[in-house]
């Protein structure tokens, strides 16, 4: 039996909609696929089960995040080259060799491609990111990108300036379409479970294999039609608001100043203030009560209290 091109790991939380789509797309690969199943309560599991190609699959009883999900997977691979594909993601034609190629340069440490819509329209503003300053989750927490999108900050973090037909080195593709060799997940520790369930484990990981002086290249030769906000859709407004700010904190903990980390933090403060006090004159998100929204940026503000009290005591 010929040895895999690589592996493909595909983490599925309640994902019938579209696994069945997602590994169509891959048997005549060369690859392996490996899918980490967080406790999905819909039937995910059974149609992977029933796919027409072998797949090796890991069912977890509990959900235990995205981070956690990929290291098992990379730990369950035969394959040093590994490729992480959210499951609303679908490979096109040569989309696979074309990451591999890009791999192949040794001071290559990760890969990302071109995320499109279903139109085939590049997905701009999440295909790719650079690594996050004070600056710019300012902006996003007080609304500014809302109100002036293309103003500097948020077209510098988004990447709204970026050509998206050329290869190039990048900071940050995103997690839905992710690849690297093993000896880099090795070298850098993996992916940092702590950064749970969602949210900037990716963008952790790829400012590690930064650190260590490797290349993280885009390439708009392996393109891969995505849904988007697949996972993230399932999670309670409430919670969502918790686990982004914790994390946003966690992240600039590791990577940037402690004085970064406090305005970061006075930030986080103020501008969930202001937005709970839009949310009571009814400007919130559609779908969201007013006092649930009241409710899920107290849970975000009180979130930069307590990662302070917890850290100030290590």
């Amino acid at each position: 039996m010929p040895t895999p091109a690589g592996s493909i790991i595909i983490v599925t939380h309640n994902s019938n909609g579209y696994i069945s789509e997602c590994l169509r797309a891959l048997p005549a690969s060369g690859w392996e696929i490996v899918v980490i199943d967080n406790a999905s309560e819909d039937d995910t599991v059974a149609r992977v089960k029933t796919s027409s190609f072998k797949v090796n699959l890991i069912e977890n009883q509990r959900n235990a995040g995205f981070a956690a999900a990929v290291n098992q997977g990379v730990h369950q691979a035969q394959t040093e080259l590994l490729l992480i594909l959210n499951p609303d993601s679908i490979a096109r034609a040569d989309a696979l060799d074309s990451i591999r190629r890009v791999l192949q340069s040794p001071d290559a440490g990760a890969a990302g491609g071109l995320l499109v819509d279903a139109n085939g329209q590049p997905q701009i503003g999440f295909v790719l990111r650079r690594f996050p300053r004070v600056a710019d989750m300012l902006a996003e927490i007080f609304l500014l990108n809302r109100l002036w999108p293309r103003n500097p900050w948020n077209r510098r973090y988004r990447c709204l300036d970026f050509d998206y037909t050329r290869q190039q080195e990048v900071d940050q593709p995103a997690g839905a379409c992710l690849a690297f060799r093993r000896e880099i997940w090795e070298k850098v520790g993996g992916f940092d479970e702590s950064f749970f369930p969602v949210w900037f484990e990716d963008v952790d990981f790829c400012r590690r294999i930064r650190d260590v002086g490797r290349k993280i290249i885009y390439t708009p030769d392996a393109v891969f039609t995505h849904a988007g906000a697949h996972s993230v859709g399932q999670i309670a407004y409430t919670q969502r608001q918790l686990y982004w700010y914790t994390n946003l904190q966690r992240y600039f903990r590791k990577h940037r100043s402690p004085f970064e980390l406090g305005v970061l933090q006075l930030g986080i403060v103020i501008g969930l203030v202001l937005r709970s006090f839009l949310a009571l004159l009814g400007a919130k998100p559609d779908g969201v009560g007013r006092w649930e929204a009241v409710r899920a940026y107290g849970r975000g503000g009180g979130s930069a209290f307590q990662v302070w009290r917890s850290w100030s005591k290590r």
